[in-house]
């Protein structure tokens, strides 16, 4: 499931919402100030939080370098990578373990992943010291033939090359993907998976709709890139959820949605198999999607990392799930679902300058940094999820959150909450509730302002070079020298040629 947020009917605004896109990583698994050991589900996932010696919040702070070290599901495999670790003396916050997607044997193998903490309370990117110790420590698992993983900040790419191949791509920055084929790593980095339910979730109980979510998310656990997306041939129960949450936001989007989704909604239904009766396949709406905007759906198994998330943006990627609701609460979801992802979020992706506006905030979080990327996840939740604009006198919705939840897309536009004008500088700052409907929501004059505004406030992120994205090689250019500004600038001299030749062309008729 992408990391996202769920909707919500009017009757159920208060209860416990998924975790929001940015409540990031690090706040996720903040450290406990004593030991713990947890268990979600036997055999296939563990977590254990381990005492800091300093405060929580000083070591979330230094939560900035991660391993993935890939172990034999073998009794005892775990011993050897940890006691290298000890024995370089890099600390750890947390490790959690998952069967590994780099092998096609089911739990032959399992990926575990280490979050380094410093042993002070100096932030990791700072500490030469610790970096050696890390380096020192992968050296010696390479060469014991272990496969291991380094994301995150303060690693040198030439020092730190693992024989994944993956590394920190510049000194002091975080990974980030280069090319489409990097976002296969996210499929082995989700946070938790769309079979794992919370006590209070609809389905808790429901064995049978576990065994169904764990099916279908195991097509997102498989696919990679340049493979056909999985289709889903969704139950009778599955139908009629659909078609009870489809029913009910059709009677509301023509005075409720605004003009680009009206004009979108129907061109769906013709083309993309939408209907009271059918859910519609990724792979059919991914196409129309690429066709539109060159945006397409990737499926995931579960929750992303929000910088992991927004990353995908920067390729024009969107992480959708294929599972549905329970069908017991048809109205509400705890989580992103396929009708959050179908109804809300694909029909404004065919918009080009909502897609713009959305590619713009995934550029903007390649190599930011953590403090950075919780900043542009706020702007993402008052504009991607919880969006208003205006048309002419009046104000529509176009975020995801809004379109998929048939209370709050009602509460939105009613005289309850406070509107403010979209600015990203106040957005990125703004406090938000997650247990009930929101009490502020900013509204955009057009999509193309909201994206001129938002690239003013892209101009902040601190990072020393500036990304361009090439939609010829679907790759990332890092533009950090004059060669490079010059190769940007001979594509925008072509492209002004075009409209003089065109303009004149077209006095001359």
């Amino acid at each position: 499931m992408s990391c996202r947020i769920p909707t919500r009917s009017s009757s159920t605004a208060g209860q416990k919402w998924w975790k929001s896109i940015v409540y990031t990583y690090y706040e996720w698994c903040r450290v406990a100030p004593t030991a713990t050991t947890f268990y979600r589900v036997p055999n296939r996932h563990f977590a254990v939080q381990a005492t800091s010696t300093g405060s929580s919040s000083d070591s979330s702070n230094s939560e900035r370098i991660s391993l993935v070290i890939q172990v034999p599901n073998t009794p005892g495999s775990l011993t050897q990578p940890l006691a290298v670790l000890g024995k370089h003396k890099v600390n750890l916050s947390r490790i959690e373990s998952r069967p590994t997607t780099q092998v096609k044997q089911p739990d032959a193998a399992y990926d575990i992943f280490v979050n380094v903490s410093d042993d002070t309370t100096s932030c990791v990117v700072n500490d030469n010291n610790l970096v050696n110790r890390i380096k020192n420590a992968v050296e010696e698992l390479t060469s014991q033939g272990i496969k291991v993983t380094v994301l995150g900040e303060g690693l040198d790419s030439s020092s730190m090359a693992t024989t994944s191949g993956e590394s920190s791509t510049l000194s002091g920055i975080p990974w980030f993907p280069r090319k489409m084929r990097d976002l296969d790593a996210f499929a082995s980095r989700t946070l938790e998976y769309g079979a794992e339910l919370d006590a209070d979730h609809p389905g808790f109980h429901d064995k049978a709709y576990r065994e169904r979510r764990q099916s279908i998310t195991e097509n997102a656990k498989k696919y990679r890139y340049g493979q056909p997306l999985p289709r889903v041939d969704y139950t009778e129960q599955e139908l009629k959820t659909w078609n009870t949450v489809y029913t009910e936001l059709t009677k509301l989007y023509p005075t409720h949605a605004c003009k680009q989704y009206r004009y979108i909604f129907p061109l769906l239904e013709k083309n993309c198999g939408y209907s009271p009766h059918q859910i519609p396949q990724l792979e059919d709406v991914s196409e129309f999607l690429r066709e539109c905007t060159g945006f397409r759906l990737r499926p995931v198994m579960g929750l992303l990392s929000p910088r992991d998330f927004l990353n995908g943006l920067a390729f024009r990627v969107f992480h959708s799930t294929q599972y549905i609701r329970h069908h017991s609460k048809p109205l509400y979801t705890p989580e992103p679902d396929v009708c959050h992802e179908l109804l809300g979020h694909a029909p404004m992706l065919a918009d080009p300058d909502f897609a713009e506006f959305s590619h713009q905030i995934g550029l903007a979080s390649l190599g930011a940094s953590d403090e950075d990327i919780d900043r542009l996840a706020r702007c993402y939740w008052f504009s991607v999820e919880f969006g208003l604009v205006k048309e002419g006198e009046q104000v529509k919705a176009y975020g995801a959150g809004l379109l998929s939840s048939f209370g709050e897309l009602q509460y939105a536009l009613s005289k309850e909450p406070q509107l403010l004008p979209w600015d990203p500088f106040v957005a990125s700052k703004q406090p938000y509730p997650i247990t009930q409907y929101q009490p502020v929501y900013f509204v955009a004059d057009s999509f193309s302002s909201a994206t001129d505004k938002f690239l003013k406030f892209a101009e902040t992120i601190a990072r020393p070079f500036s990304v361009w994205y090439n939609p010829y090689c679907q790759t990332i250019e890092i533009i950090d020298s004059l060669e490079k500004i010059m190769k940007i600038a001979g594509h925008t001299k072509q492209s002004c040629s075009l409209v003089t030749e065109a303009l004149r062309r077209l006095d001359g008729k």
